[in-house]
């Protein structure tokens, strides 16, 4: 669903980002002053759209339970929303309105349609590897456009919507999700509401483009090799990778990539990712490990002090790719900030052998997807071609076929050694800081699929140069809009935590946002 390059009115300039704060305090009286006035229009008929941009999911939640808002309201709100910017911004590349006025009429007539922890709040699906009952999963790829529906609900996604979230539409991806911009054949460019010329991020890049375009004020998304987060850095939210195993990959199979490849959500704030944590978290039968209990939900982690945290801060990449200066800043400014709240910060330099690292991530990788196709050609009765796929995603493929049962043997050894060392580094340090990319938001077709490989590689080389770690050691990492470029462009930071440490991140992150709250919504 390719859409038109954008023209000199599409293209807005952001404004500035002091400009753009907002005080905690203030937008959670202005959602409270909204709800006052939902509670004396709750049979009038719709939110405006000012008034849906102005509350998260937590307070979407609050007002369905209280009935000051039903989830009609929202959905139609949800909806008009899509229709307004997603031509703009390309992010949702498939609509279920039907699957969820149908799942709204069957809680109505079951009386549940207050309850639940995300009662009425409107989401959208990442469309790889997720599945909704009933709908279609493409994955990207032209081979997978006419798949059939799926015949059941992902465990996740079931648990939000459990919950009460309403599902109504799926958010683009690049091919099978294999590089860190959302670009497709199939489905067109997904562009950054910041900037309409520049890159959301891949792969969850339609994930992040809807929420900071106001479609939803959370995203269902996955990662493998940064794929919430650095969407997350470059269209200015909240993304976080749980640790491995924390949220659920099944049914059908329970290990995305030996465990690298784990889903979860962006959002706007830190209340809504620790909300939808809460609910999604939790061992699914069938997933070969178990992930450290909770304490006590993460929301409730929110409210507790992060204490005096011992911080290593981490400034080269493992691709060799130097900072752009912008993000160089933010790195430091961020560390100043950290050492004001009385944080303790020092330099740390991680011995990883990237071959080791990005070798035994392609070679587990490639031969996922390798199977991933084999199946698909099965069901379809012919072979793939080349004409099914994107020019990098045959590259893929082709490596996947020369990895041997003792390769991938030795890849699941080095993601087992590398999550080894990295453990040993929380003996020293609480949390690690680190960029999230070595780069500045890119343009579009900079990294798409449908290029020659050494040109690819090149352009790649700083967009995951720190984020694969976390993916192969398993621990949680987080990215946080707390910068801006110049010319207008968000810029995250990232904080890795140990196994289990999601309630770490939350703390800090909490205490982070409060000091300085995020940006607001681009315009778009």
């Amino acid at each position: 669903m390719p859409i038109p390059a954008a023209t000199p009115e599409d293209s807005q300039t952001p404004e500035g980002w002091q400009r753009r704060h907002v005080l905690k305090a203030a937008a959670l009286a202005a959602g409270a002053g909204l709800l006052g006035r939902y509670a004396s229009a709750a049979g009038s008929s719709a939110v405006s759209p000012s008034e849906y941009l102005a509350l998260d999911a937590t307070d979407m939640a609050r007002a369905v339970q209280k009935g000051e808002l039903t989830p009609e309201h929202l959905l139609a709100a949800a909806m008009a929303r899509c229709d307004a910017v997603n031509p703009k911004v390309n992010a949702v590349n498939m609509r279920h309105d039907e699957y969820a006025q149908a799942l709204l009429k069957t809680r109505r007539a079951a009386g549940a349609s207050t309850t639940g922890a995300l009662a009425g709040v409107p989401i959208l699906l990442k469309d790889l590897n997720t599945y909704l009952e009933g709908t279609r999963t493409t994955n990207g790829c032209r081979l997978f456009k006419d798949a059939p529906p799926a015949p059941q609900t992902s465990t996740l996604i079931a648990r939000y919507q459990a919950a009460g979230a309403v599902p109504f539409g799926k958010t683009a991806c690049p091919e099978f999700g294999l590089t860190t911009t959302t670009e497709s054949l199939l489905w067109g460019q997904t562009r950054n509401p910041w900037n309409l010329a520049r890159s959301a991020g891949g792969s969850s890049g339609g994930a992040a483009s809807a929420v900071a375009a106001g479609i939803v004020p959370v995203a269902h998304a996955t990662d493998g090799g940064g794929s919430i987060r650095i969407p997350a850095s470059y269209c200015g939210v909240v993304g976080l990778k749980p640790t491995r195993y924390r949220t659920p990959s099944g049914p059908g199979k329970y290990e995305g990539w030996f465990g690298a490849s784990v889903g979860n959500v962006v959002s706007r704030n830190i209340r809504d990712m620790a909300l939808f944590l809460d609910v999604g978290q939790g061992h699914e039968q069938g997933s070969p490990y178990w992930a450290k209990p909770l304490v006590r939900p993460y929301i409730e982690e929110l409210g507790t002090a992060a204490g005096r945290l011992r911080i290593g801060l981490v400034r080269d990449s493992l691709t060799g790719s130097p900072l752009d200066p912008a993000v160089a800043k933010v790195l430091d400014d961020t560390a100043r900030r950290l050492s004001a709240m009385g944080h303790n910060v020092e330099e740390l330099r991680l011995n990883i052998d990237p071959r080791q690292l990005f070798g035994a991530h392609g070679s587990v990788i490639g031969d996922a997807l390798l199977t991933l196709v084999h199946d698909r050609e099965q069901a379809l009765g012919r072979p793939a071609t080349a004409d099914d796929f994107e020019r990098i995603t045959q590259v893929v493929l082709d490596n996947g076929k020369k990895v041997t049962g003792e390769g991938l043997y030795r890849a699941r050894q080095s993601f087992e050694s590398i999550g080894g060392y990295m453990e040993q580094q929380f003996d020293t340090f609480d949390v690690i800081l680190s960029p999230v990319t070595a780069n500045v938001t890119p343009e579009l077709g900079l990294l798409s699929l449908n290029q020659p490989w050494d040109s690819y590689a090149h352009n790649a080389m700083g967009s995951a140069a720190f984020t694969v770690l976390a993916n192969v050691s398993g621990q949680p990492a987080i990215s946080l809009p707390v910068g801006m470029s110049e010319n207008g462009l968000p810029i995250g930071m990232m904080f890795t935590g140990p196994l289990g440490g999601e309630d770490v991140l939350l703390r800090l992150s909490a205490q982070i946002e409060q000091d300085r709250p995020w940006a607001k919504l681009p315009t778009v």
